[in-house]
């Protein structure tokens, strides 16, 4: 559903008159939605709804649409009557999934409480638990709302005695709402003014103002989302930036409902857009601080920026269209400024970019964008993690695996660390545990949060995790399990580098960090994999596993023969000796020569590995 405000509502008296803020500031309140609210189906059949409903449909992302998830914060702000007052209603709906939990923490900074919403069927998942605890460390006033009560299995007392328990928030806190068909909508609408306080923003100071999100348009520059915490700003005012010291100019300011309505000024405690020539979203710095030229002020706290978890190379399938391709890259990461670039090269790739991504469905999303938005076809080496290598005093950190140090140069190398949690029906948990174990899992908790389902806390690394893990997971558990990780810094591990040969020649994009304790089955499983993967040439192919000078695995692809004796229907044996020599020297010629076609496909693919 979409708490943006109705379209039709834009030009009324009773907005302008709202937008003078008299008495403002009780009249005004913030609230971070840590799962999606927005976009639901009931708004169509609400005639007052419905424009704005439209509009914001043709705007959402055709990969969030086909999807089903968000993976971009989007900002609406909602008057609401409230006991005879008019409330302005700034609303922030966030993304579930882990890999954009960056986007829920920023969106936290700009808001004064959470919407905590969770599925009256499914339960609290492991999302749910980290997008509470990022609101509860922000000391965020959190409203818990239960949704879907109208689906056949729907269980809002069990849920309710869940959030009880996990949370530790009373079951009469919690809201019963069925989005879909409007059930008790009004009821949250009441809690967002009664239990979520006004934000502690001052009119009268100097105007001060926090970026929390940005988007580039191709004909106005940045627009950038600030949250007005002092002050106001208008149309045409000289705004300076804490962390580049640059000066604009205001050319446009608003709101968003979601659509942008512009507006002559923005005050204190409201949350809107602002365009001031920017021309690149590296100016408009999240976690930057907005400033009058002639009124400086100290800069309000930020936050730490996005940090890649995930590298991958991307290349074009044909060397002429790099230049095309390099054009739709810089225009996605301009919407994007969470994703790092840095121009990379292969032997058999040709150039192409090493990108940084905050996990493996970021980049899925990144690379599904490129190819509808931009028709690129590209080849997307295997992902790999960050790791570090120390030697002394000093410290690198390695993305590139082809770049990874020897170990006689470095006194001990460090692999990033994850602390993962597993909800699950409790039916499912042996096979889940061996599926920790085997991915070098270290278990610190595991609590049951009903008489059904068990929370697991597991440290794993994130190298194990990255690939193929989750759905691993869904399929070992038929779909009931979920699972989120955050950070845990890194840890000392045995690691070595592997190489795959196809015919004694390394291929760089398939070099592979891996664990010493797994090299040999891990090494197996690949060159089986790619046996698969690669279709049969004219000449034999032999799929190796090394490291360094040393075979660990094999594995040979038969060459398409043809039967030179065909044509021989007796003689002497020396007439077929001599044939059947004549064609093993071809095929050696050939092997020697001939070039082994990768499918675009087994980059990926060779990394996945079964339970069993």
């Amino acid at each position: 559903m979409s708490l943006s405000l109705v379209k039709r509502w834009c030009d009324t008296p009773l907005l302008r008159r709202v937008l003078q803020f008299k008495e403002y500031r009780r009249k005004i309140q913030s609230c971070n939605m840590t799962y999606t609210l927005l976009r639901h189906p009931w708004m169509k059949r609400l005639p007052v709804f419905s424009s704005s409903f439209r509009m914001l449909s043709t705007k959402t992302d055709k990969v969030e649409r086909e999807r089903g998830i968000t993976v971009k914060a989007q900002t609406a702000s909602l008057i609401y009557s409230y006991e005879g007052e008019q409330y302005l209603l700034n609303l922030i709906d966030t993304p579930g999934h882990v890999d954009f939990s960056y986007e829920v923490s920023r969106s936290i900074s700009a808001c004064q409480g959470v919407l905590l919403i969770v599925d009256a069927n499914q339960g609290i998942q492991a999302q749910t638990v980290a997008n509470f605890y990022l609101a509860f460390e922000a000391q965020m006033a959190i409203v818990p709302v239960i949704n879907k009560i109208d689906l056949k299995n729907a269980d809002p007392e069990r849920v309710e005695s869940q959030i009880e328990k996990v949370f530790d928030i009373p079951c009469e806190e919690c809201i019963r709402i069925s989005a879909k068909l409007g059930i008790n909508i009004e009821e949250v609408l009441r809690a967002v003014v009664e239990r979520i306080p006004p934000p502690a923003a001052n009119i009268d100071e100097p105007f001060k103002a926090l970026v929390f999100d940005s988007t580039f348009d191709h004909y106005r520059g940045v627009v950038a989302n600030i949250a007005v915490f002092g002050g106001r700003v208008k149309k045409g005012d000289k705004i300076v930036s804490a962390y580049l010291g640059k000066t604009y100019e205001v050319n446009e300011l608003g709101l968003l409902r979601p659509a942008e309505h512009p507006t002559q000024k923005l005050f204190a405690g409201q949350v809107g857009y602002i365009i001031a020539g920017m021309k690149d979203v590296k100016e408009a710095q999240i976690g930057d601080t907005l400033y009058l030229q002639e009124h400086p002020v100290e800069a309000l706290p930020g936050f730490k920026p996005a940090k890649a978890m995930v590298f991958a190379g991307m290349y074009p399938m044909d060397q002429s269209d790099y230049p095309a391709l390099r054009s739709a890259i810089e225009r996605l990461t301009l919407n994007d400024s969470s994703v790092t670039v840095q121009r990379d090269s292969s032997m058999a790739l040709g150039a192409g970019w090493r990108l940084g991504f905050l996990g493996l469905l970021h980049m899925e999303v990144f690379n599904q964008r490129l190819e509808q938005e931009y028709n690129a076809s590209v080849i997307v080496t295997a992902p790999t993690v960050p790791y570090k290598a120390e030697h002394g005093s000093e410290e690198i950190t390695v993305v590139n695996p082809s770049h990874f140090p020897d170990r006689a140069v470095v006194s001990q190398y460090l692999e990033p660390m994850v602390l993962g949690t597993i909800l699950t029906p409790d039916s499912y948990t042996g096979k889940i545990m061996t599926l920790a174990l085997n991915r070098r899992g270290i278990q610190q908790n595991m609590v049951y949060i009903d008489d059904q389902r068990v929370m697991m806390k597991y440290l794993f690394p994130l190298n194990e995790i990255v690939v193929d893990f989750y759905d691993l997971l869904k399929s070992m558990s038929s779909g009931y399990a979920s699972f989120d990780y955050e950070n845990a810094g890194y840890q000392a591990a045995d690691l070595i580098k592997m190489n795959i040969l196809l015919n004694g020649e390394p291929v760089e994009e398939l070099i592979t960090i891996v664990h010493r304790e797994r090299a040999y089955n891990m090494g197996k499983a690949m060159c089986e994999r790619l046996k698969d993967s690669i279709p049969r040439q004219m000449f034999e192919v032999a799929i190796q596993a090394a490291i360094g000078s040393k075979v660990i695995a094999r594995e040979t692809i038969k060459a398409f023969r043809k039967n030179v004796l065909a044509k021989c229907y007796g003689g002497d044996i020396t007439r077929k000796m001599k044939l059947l020599k004549r064609q093993a020297e071809g095929k050696k010629r050939m092997r020697r020569i001939g070039n082994v076609e990768v499918p675009k496909d087994a980059f990926i693919n060779v990394l996945k590995r079964k339970e069993k």
